[in-house]
């Protein structure tokens, strides 16, 4: 994350000074001959270098209407700026103290690289930012809650971006572990106590890889005694679909299957630095869903931990079953007065949704207006979608108590429209055991495919922040 530091007037040096302007308002006058023949009007995603009477960028930020539009303006700052910068002064004066915050954590969203792995041509990139605003003091507590929100984005960014040899589940568990320093308690639970335990659906979908299936549980305490909210994440390090095996073309992308862990991984975090009132949990079933001697087979019967019994149609329907069991350990276990999941689910959630936002389930109607404001506010949006009784009819089994997923070839068309977001809800619904529940399918959006103001194309962190704003909003200090 990139260095900030709060200042009353521009430093003195090489940075590049940037002055976002909301759209319609007035242009500064040693700037606005330049800006009247640019047609800049401050517009979302506008952007003029003017070098006369001194090195400057203005970037538009819309009708600067909430903190959102800042922060785009900062990522895109960022964007415009030439491979030779290595600093931006972001003037900020006269905008209220959550506006600058937002600003230079758009800038520190959009700045994030993944060079971890490069050895030669790795280009310095920025360095600094110095966000320059009226009164640091009272935009200090703004940028700390705003930093907290970033850097669990940009943990997210890093887990997902991970290539699976460098992540495998005991790795993965480390990674969690050491996230005791900034305050949270960790929790591993191993392949032997998972089996004691009865995680029945896990341990099937990691039983064919050579590295075993982990769960972990990561608890922040907050103040008072409420019930916390918890978040459960899949975390499945690579997806080869199993025995019903993908195919090659694209499935490198697979390594992003553990992007709804991630996601609630860096929410805890984010909790953590800001020093959060609400207390929370989250649970993190990690596995590989690989090809073995004991790999699960499309057929089997498995029992959850629930002590539900599932018909496997699908090994590459394996998200939901390793949620199960981690939805009912979450309801049952941690007692929470609401629960989020979210996942990489299904291909039917992008086919509906395409790259633009997460499908939202959920069987408590405020709890999904909750998580909707939340992503709306940090732009992260979802889209809401059904749970019907026919859903949950198409998963009856004649030998077991439900089935993973409908049938290939079934309903209209051939199977060629299958509901199959709106099946995984119904099924993942059972499991959440009565709590208020949602689920995010984030399939589409937890790689970016291409550059936007808030980051670069690759791992987006989705969801990170969205937890992060739902706490914030709608659990801390006696809310929701």
């Amino acid at each position: 994350m990139l260095k900030v530091r709060l200042h009353r007037a521009p430093p003195e040096g090489a940075a590049l000074r940037v002055l976002p302007l909301a759209e319609g308002a007035a242009v500064p006058e040693p700037f606005r001959a330049a800006a009247a023949a640019a047609r800049f009007t401050g517009r979302a995603g506008q952007a003029l270098h003017c070098l006369v009477p001194e090195r400057a960028l203005l970037v538009g930020a819309g009708p600067a209407a909430a903190p959102l539009d800042f922060a785009r303006a900062g990522g895109g700052a960022v964007a415009q700026a030439d491979e030779e910068t290595r600093a931006l002064a972001l003037d900020a004066r006269g905008l209220p103290p959550e506006a600058a915050a937002a600003l230079a954590a758009g800038a520190c969203l959009r700045a994030w690289r993944c060079d971890r792995y490069r050895t030669k041509d790795v280009k310095p990139g920025l360095e600094r930012l110095d966000l320059v605003v009226d009164r640091p003091h009272a935009v200090a507590p703004a940028w700390e809650r705003a930093a907290a929100a970033v850097r669990g984005c940009l943990l997210a960014r890093d887990l997902v971006a991970e290539p699976a040899n460098h992540l495998t589940p005991a790795l993965f568990a480390e990674r969690m572990e050491r996230l005791a320093e900034d305050g949270l308690a960790v929790e591993v639970l191993g392949p032997k106590r998972l089996a004691k335990l009865g995680f029945g659906a896990l341990l099937a979908v990691g039983g064919g890889s050579a590295n075993p299936p982990r769960l972990v549980v990561l608890r922040w305490k907050g103040a008072g005694g409420a019930a916390p909210v918890a978040f459960v994440g899949k975390g499945i390090c690579f997806d080869t679909g199993g025995l019903a095996l993908k195919p090659a073309e694209g499935m490198e992308e697979m390594r992003a299957d553990m992007a709804g862990a991630a996601a609630c991984a860096g929410a805890m975090l984010a909790l953590a630095l800001r020093r959060s009132p609400a207390p929370a949990v989250a649970v993190l079933a990690l596995a590989e869903n690989a090809i073995g001697a004991a790999s699960y087979r499309p057929g089997d019967v498995l029992r959850t931990l629930s002590g539900r019994t599932v018909e496997v149609l699908d090994t590459d329907a394996e998200g939901r079953l390793v949620l199960a069991d981690a939805l009912h350990y979450a309801a049952t276990r941690l007692a929470p007065r609401a629960i989020v999941d979210l996942a990489t689910l299904t291909g039917a959630i992008v086919t509906a949704l395409g790259h633009h936002r997460a499908g939202l389930f959920a069987t408590d109607a405020a709890l999904a207006a909750q998580v909707a404001a939340a992503g709306e506010a940090v732009g992260e949006p979802v889209w809401p979608m059904p749970i019907g009784e026919r859903h949950r009819e198409d998963l009856r089994s004649d030998i077991a108590d439900l089935r993973q997923c409908a049938p290939h070839g079934s309903g209209a068309w051939g199977g060629r429209f299958l509901p199959d977001a709106c099946h995984a809800a119904a099924f993942l619904r059972a499991f959440a055991e009565g709590v208020p529940w949602a689920h995010l399918d984030i399939a589409g959006v937890a790689l970016r495919k291409e550059a936007d103001a808030l980051g670069p194309e690759g791992a987006s962190g989705f969801g990170a922040r969205l937890l992060d704003a739902l706490v914030a909003m709608r659990f801390e200090e006696g809310k929701g």
